[in-house]
């Protein structure tokens, strides 16, 4: 008997340890659409604080991007026509760069200036909350903090949809 119960515990113990490795190493699930919107919680490039708080009531768009990435590099100017055709209607776009070097980013909007905010994630706590399934990735966000609408990645016929989803949360 206490070498059947030996086995048992030991069998036992194998499968709380397996169990234990695999949620440890899952990675985080993506945020999907009808979640809360994560905390910011950083400072634009200009020094002002960009929080979640101070979204609530507008139409968001929270845009994971990087220098090195080409689609960013085609998404960011649809964004800014975007946010300066809808700003005045209660459209907030936030660009949350998650390049290393934040000097990278400063040139790199000198040569492709932005109108909206844009924020430096080089720790990723951000892009921690968020999890982007790839670069870009957009959040697309109701006035009462509620993701409605997330993409991964970007292609020039991608500009409507974001628009018409924008448009469709700005009448509500």
């Amino acid at each position: 008997m206490p070498r059947r119960r030996n086995q048992l515990f030991s069998w036992l113990a194998a499968f709380c340890l397996c169990a234990g490795i695999v949620l440890c190493a899952a990675p985080s699930r993506a945020l999907d659409a009808g979640a809360k919107l994560p905390e910011i919680g950083l400072n634009d490039l200009s020094g002002n604080p960009v929080s979640a708080a101070s979204l609530v009531g507008k139409v968001v768009v929270v845009d994971f991007w990087a220098t090195w990435c080409a689609p960013c590099r085609e998404e960011l100017p649809m964004l800014d026509k975007l946010y300066q055709k809808y700003r005045a209607q209660g459209l907030v776009v936030v660009g949350v760069s998650v390049d290393k070097d934040v000097d990278n980013v400063r040139k790199f909007l000198g040569k492709l200036p932005l109108s909206f905010p844009i924020t430096h994630d080089a720790q990723h706590q951000v892009s921690g909350r968020y999890q982007p399934p790839r670069m870009p990735s957009s959040y697309i966000v109701d006035k009462k903090g509620i993701v409605r609408f997330v993409h991964g990645g970007y292609r020039a016929q991608d500009a409507h949809e974001f628009e018409a989803q924008i448009q469709s949360l700005l009448a509500k």
